[in-house]
């Protein structure tokens, strides 16, 4: 029984799109190829680039109150994540100037910015392309049954129109499934990609802020000493 269910759903959705005509097979290129880009960037900002911001900042902490800096640099090198590759530039330059480590972070972060957001704006692109192929559709089948229409008998015109209007409406429908989806999967992955941005920048200011009091309080430490 569920075997012909699903097999009943399948054969519907062929008809479906088989009754739409050529730009629903245009739409389901498109909605494949949004699926496509929305699967490798969820798995790039999942696996890739994303990173628990807090416990790791709080390990790297660890490591500079204890003067590890080469620890520290350690372990932002065992994650190809963002936030370990921009912490890391700083690191890099902590025996300098404030101003110098803020350059490597800002410099890495700008590098890797670029890479986090990656391809989500094609993913605005193709619902746009969704909705619009899915009113070209709708013209398009509106055009055909009335130009049948016209040269029809009138026992058949009732029955052609309303194919035609079918065919239009199959695309307008098809054409809004696919941008309503890949708007949503866009929206999911921008908040995913703005989180791992947001802990970038914020962490990287508390990674400036810990070397650069290290460095105030080490002067002050000397004079005592003397």
């Amino acid at each position: 029984m569920e075997g012909t269910t699903g097999l009943s759903v399948v054969n519907q959705l062929a008809a479906f799109i088989q009754g739409g005509g050529v730009f629903m097979f245009i739409i389901l290129g498109v909605w494949g190829f949004g699926i496509a880009i929305a699967l490798e960037r969820f798995r790039k900002l999942s696996k890739t680039f994303d990173v628990d911001g807090p416990s790791f900042m709080n390990e790297i902490q660890r490591y500079v109150l204890s003067n590890d800096i080469q620890g520290a640099i350690r372990v932002c090198s065992g994650s190809v994540a963002a936030l370990p590759r921009v912490l890391k530039s700083g690191l890099k330059r902590a025996s300098q100037g404030t101003e110098q480590i803020q350059n490597a972070l800002d410099a890495t972060a700008l590098e890797v910015v670029p890479k986090v957001e990656s391809r989500l704006n094609y993913l605005q692109l193709i619902a746009n392309i969704s909705t619009l192929f899915g009113l070209l559709g709708t013209i398009q089948g509106l055009i055909q049954s009335f130009a049948a229409v016209a040269s029809a008998d009138a026992a058949q015109k009732a029955e052609l129109l309303a194919l035609g209007i079918s065919k239009a409406m199959n695309t307008t429908a098809f054409g809004l499934i696919s941008a309503i989806t890949i708007m949503v999967v866009h929206q999911l992955l921008s908040t995913r990609a703005e989180k791992i941005i947001g802990d970038m920048e914020q962490n990287s200011i508390k990674l400036l802020d810990l070397l650069s009091t290290k460095k105030g309080s080490a002067p002050n430490t000397d004079k005592e000493a003397a």
